[in-house]
């Protein structure tokens, strides 16, 4: 037997939930450090509360990989872990930018840190089981398409999420204007509506897609023979499987970490200063600002520029299998991420908001094919009986770098940027760059069966 050919919308379908998930993922990348800065965060505080973030991925991803490959039931095998993972998340998106009516039991920046704890825990028990659900649908020659109709769909979630807030006060009328210590109308709005996404979108997948069972997947062994061997599959599997299965790392996997390091090292760098950045650099508004209009105008403004850059990637995705095709996939990873480094170097040059929006495309260019190639060529390397805990342990090296970023970014910006928070930008860039010459090690399995 083989796995069936999907076609584009069933493939669509499969991943549409992503949509949802990205939107309240952008949400709160474009805002938290705002919302924070205005519950009372200091600049180089902002990166120790982001900390929370790959904590929650660190812990959770592992854990629901392993479970979800031993999950088999009447709602399927990976579609109660993110339909449980939107619940909670839509939660903390509704209650994060409302932390201040908890003020009377807790510091409103303390509850606000909560909400992003139970977010990001709540997103990674939602995304995790999606990565793995397209390596155990998708026939070997459907997987880069399938990955990249993924990061499409997160593209467009995320220039909604990104967008939203200056949307509805530049288009609907909706008050940006805030007192000291109060989140601005049109961020609560804009949170409320994407816990009402994410939860809609998450429903589509859920009802539209069907999951092989484990006899059928069984059944589709020979069709991954290329695949590394990992662990015994005989007798009782038990959680601590993943430290032997981490141990035992297909090489591709080793080779993809220290990309996967550098790359996400310079994207939490990016998330977590750029409204910090662009207020002093470009609006010229001083470190300690955190409650004018004109910083509330700042922060609207790098959601439409976060909005542009996932535009670009949803586009691009639809290129990259073509790419990818033509110059193979570690090519075209590793100059999607030099076109991310120039990208985020440019930053410092440019000479008013506008002209951001170039930056934007070559940091477009690089998340897409971050949130695709890597996990194009890691699924040929493994078994699938092991694709969820698997995608789950990848998950360490994508959140082991955010958390050294998260200790050493916020000291870097105070003593040695002299507040200047550009130059953690400027720091991202040249992580990308690093990151790009890295590929040229990894091994992609895929590749060598074809050639």
């Amino acid at each position: 037997m083989e796995k069936r050919r999907l076609s584009f919308w069933q493939i669509w379908n499969m991943s549409f939930g992503f949509l949802g998930i990205q939107m309240g993922f952008a949400l709160q990348n474009a805002n938290a450090s705002r919302i924070l800065q205005i519950f009372g965060a200091d600049v180089h505080e902002l990166s120790w509360f982001w900390i929370i973030a790959p904590l929650m991925g660190l812990i959770v991803q592992p854990i629901i990989g392993h479970y979800s490959d031993k999950t088999w039931g009447r709602f399927g095998r990976r579609k109660p872990y993110f339909l449980v993972g939107a619940i909670l998340a839509s939660i903390g998106l509704v209650l994060m930018p409302q932390a201040d009516i908890f003020i009377a039991f807790l510091p409103a920046l303390w509850v606000g840190a909560g909400m992003l704890m139970i977010m990001d825990a709540s997103f990674n028990i939602a995304m995790e089981p999606f990565r793995a659900l397209v390596g155990d649908n998708l026939r070997t020659d459907q997987r880069t398409l399938g990955f990249s109709v993924q990061t499409a769909l997160i593209g467009f979630g995320a220039v909604i999420g990104s967008w939203l807030p200056y949307a509805l006060t530049n288009w609907f009328g909706v008050s940006n204007e805030t007192a000291a210590g109060s989140v601005p109308l049109n961020l609560i709005l804009s949170f409320i509506i994407g816990a009402v996404i994410l939860i809609i979108s998450i429903l589509v997948t859920v009802i539209t897609t069907k999951e092989y069972s484990p006899e059928e997947l069984d059944s589709f062994e020979d069709e991954d023979l290329h695949a590394e061997s990992t662990v015994e599959e005989e007798g009782k599997s038990s959680l601590m499987d993943i430290f032997y299965d981490f141990q035992k790392m297909p090489t591709t996997m080793r080779q993809l970490s220290w990309v996967q390091f550098f790359s996400w090292f310079g994207l939490f760098g990016m998330w977590v200063f750029a409204t910090p950045a662009i207020a002093q650099h470009i609006y010229g508004l001083p470190y300690t600002d955190s409650s004018s209009a004109a910083y509330q105008d700042a922060g609207d403004w790098i959601g439409i520029l976060f909005g542009v850059y996932n535009l670009i990637s949803a586009l691009y995705a639809f290129a990259l299998p073509y790419i990818a095709k033509k110059i193979g996939r570690k090519r075209t990873h590793a100059a999607s991420l030099v076109i991310g480094g120039l990208g985020l170097l440019s930053i410092y040059i440019m000479p008013d908001k506008n002209w951001l929006i170039v930056s934007m495309v070559g940091i477009g260019i690089a998340w897409a094919s971050i949130l695709a190639m890597p996990y194009a060529i890691l699924a040929g390397s493994i078994s699938p009986k092991k694709m969820g805990v698997y995608m789950g342990i990848f998950n360490f090296f994508i959140v082991i770098p955010q958390i050294i970023n998260a200790l050493i970014g916020g000291p870097l910006v105070k003593y040695a940027y002299d507040n200047h928070a550009i130059f953690a930008l400027m720091m991202s860039g040249v992580s990308f760059i690093i990151a790009a010459t890295l590929v040229s090690k990894v091994k992609d399995v895929d590749d060598i069966v074809q050639s």
